[in-house]
């Protein structure tokens, strides 16, 4: 299943793709929670869902806008350096444990909307990565255990300035400008991807490929990812674990490569869906 978060007549709402139309949640669902962050909170949302899976949709899918695949998250963990390669390119060694950073929720747009690039700097960065979403809520999960606490999968573009990412020892500055990361198209339930099952990432920059790489390379599995950060603090329904970039990032490259207004920047994961995103000038 393919779900998304959307607005429609200026009301934000949640549905599930049929059809080239959405079947509104809101709407379809008997004591229908406010959004969808709420509906992965229900245990029986995946058997809810299905239920009415086969209703005709409510919308056309090009009336709604769409909204960043979680609009509220209550957490956004950002795995960095987790492909060697990346870590090569960065200059940076292995670690035996993953690195962490975190976003805030109106650092994102939707499938769709422009990334905005700030007037405080022209080094716009992007970084392809595939989103997990926490379904089933859990502290100190086992990486045997972490598959079924995922509620789904998204594609990812964790978009970087990259001149205040270094202005300290904190990356947060660079990575959290207003609206300068993609998260989309929409959520791919995990009962379409089996556990485990080998995924391809590829990040293109106005129809050439900058990034590709597959989950094997990842130097921290997703359950491993999802182990440690549950150890730190209990994963809720809704939150996010965007999961590493690969190598090929702009800043690295001779000479550097930053996204610009004018700009379609595409991120997709080949068992999910594609991320398409334009730059405009904030």
């Amino acid at each position: 299943m393919k779900l998304i978060s959307f607005e429609i007549n200026g009301a934000d709402s949640y549905g599930v793709l049929a059809d080239q139309g959405v079947i509104d949640l809101r709407r379809a669902l008997a004591d229908a929670p406010n959004d969808l962050k709420a509906l992965l909170a229900r245990a029986d949302w995946i058997a809810a869902v299905r239920a009415v899976a086969a209703q005709a949709p409510h919308h056309r899918l090009d009336a709604v806008t769409l909204l960043p695949v979680i609009p509220n998250p209550g957490k956004i963990w950002c795995c960095g350096l987790n492909y060697g390669g990346h870590v090569r390119e960065a200059g940076r060694t292995v670690s035996d444990k993953p690195t962490f950073f975190l976003r805030v929720a109106d650092s994102q747009v939707a499938h769709g909307q422009p990334i905005m690039r700030p007037r405080e700097s022209e080094r716009l960065d992007y970084e392809g990565e595939i989103a997990v979403v926490i379904g089933k809520p859990g502290r100190r999960i086992t990486p045997a255990e972490a598959w079924s606490h995922i509620a789904g999968y998204a594609c990812y573009n964790d978009g970087s300035i990259r001149d205040w990412q270094k202005h300290g020892a904190q990356w947060d500055p660079g990575k959290n400008f207003w609206r300068t990361g993609g998260f989309g198209p929409w959520l791919l339930s995990a009962d379409e991807i089996t556990a485990g099952q080998v995924m391809t990432l590829t990040t293109r920059l106005n129809g050439q490929v900058m990034q590709q790489a597959t989950t094997e390379q990842m130097l921290h599995s997703i359950p491993e990812q999802i182990a440690y950060l549950s150890t730190i603090a209990p994963l809720s329904p809704g939150d996010v674990i965007v999961t590493g970039t690969p190598e090929g990032v702009g800043a690295v490259r001779q000479p550097p490569v930053w996204m610009k207004p004018g700009d379609t920047v595409e991120v997709e994961i080949d068992a999910v869906g594609i991320l398409r995103n334009t730059i405009a000038e904030d």
